[in-house]
């Protein structure tokens, strides 16, 4: 993880004599004399626990969701389970949209995520890849419907990140990653009767996004990222996070039925390649910035390879 823009840079702040409207750059002072700290290391720990916050409440339906999955596991609920979970993630999204914690757009996007996610999982449960215990009025073809909110969570998650962290994305290929991305959902379906093409697909993932970064502000600095970098940590709590979820009883792989086993860890790798497939759904949305909507502002999401507009966040 490097800091752009040079050591105390701070995009986005004009000097006294630069013309208005120009763009720039400035390196007027250093991280010590904005912070008034000595001590790189205490910095550091700083921009750490900053970090760690923007995190936190960027995964707010998430912890929602897994307090939820908590909760209906262990307290008797006067309706089936994964009725209650339905219900209880219907409201949470209303409320997030009436707190304004997310937009209409976005609740769009997740509610895409919760349709492509209970695609997947329909065909997953026939073929038999996991299962979902217990039963409810809500269940079809032995998925539950709140099963979509789990990709929703994701969708969450990254519309939050994308705001509070400030992202901006440069040298983004789009058609070439929504080609990639739609081939990687349809492997999910198609290796069961056909090779395995994972492997191939992730590195022909790996060279599109070879020159993508993503720009993200942690209090007064701002710091890139590979894109593809992302898409891995992503994928790594990802993994975590669902052996929390199947430690609950919300799913359960077959080698979990009668006892409880972390998942392997070849899962990890198949959630950093589903990811890509979400940010692009996200992506989508955030290209049209300046056009379709919030006319006159810069596009998040820039197909050129320069980095001067993603390097700057808005204040």
């Amino acid at each position: 993880m490097s800091a752009t823009g040079g050591k105390g840079t701070r995009p986005g702040r004009r000097t006294p004599n630069q013309p208005p409207g120009s763009s720039v750059f400035s390196t007027v002072t250093t991280w010590t004399d904005r912070t008034g700290l000595s001590s790189r290391f205490v910095f550091g720990c700083l921009q750490l626990l900053r970090f760690g916050w923007l995190e936190m409440v960027s995964c707010l339906f998430p912890a929602f969701l897994f307090a939820g999955l908590a909760v209906s596991k262990y307290v008797d609920l006067p309706i089936a389970r994964y009725d209650a979970l339905l219900l209880y993630c219907l409201v949470l999204t209303l409320l997030f949209w009436l707190v304004r914690l997310e937009t209409w757009r976005e609740v769009a996007v997740i509610f895409g995520f919760h349709l492509v996610g209970l695609g997947l999982e329909l065909f997953k449960v026939h073929v038999g890849s996991w299962q979902y215990p217990g039963d409810a009025v809500t269940k079809f073809a032995g998925v539950p419907l709140f099963a979509g909110f789990m990709y929703a969570a994701v969708g969450s998650y990254i519309c939050q990140a994308w705001r509070r962290f400030e992202l901006r994305v440069s040298g983004y290929r789009p058609i070439q990653t929504t080609v990639l991305a739609v081939l990687i959902y349809l492997n999910f379906f198609t290796h069961h009767w056909l090779p395995d093409l994972r492997i191939p697909i992730a590195i022909g993932l790996l060279v599109v996004l070879r020159r993508a970064w993503v720009f993200y502000t942690v209090g007064v600095r701002r710091y890139r990222m590979p894109l593809a970098v992302s898409f891995a940590l992503i994928g790594f709590f990802l993994w975590i996070a669902e052996n929390a979820g199947t430690f609950l009883d919300a799913w359960n792989y077959p080698d979990q039925v009668s006892v409880w086993r972390i998942v392997h860890p070849q899962k990890f790798g198949a959630w950093s390649l589903l990811v890509s497939m979400s940010f692009v759904l996200v992506a989508s949305v955030k290209s049209l910035e300046g056009r379709l909507y919030h006319r006159g502002t810069s596009a998040t999401v820039e197909i050129s390879p320069q980095h001067d507009h993603a390097n700057q966040a808005d204040r």
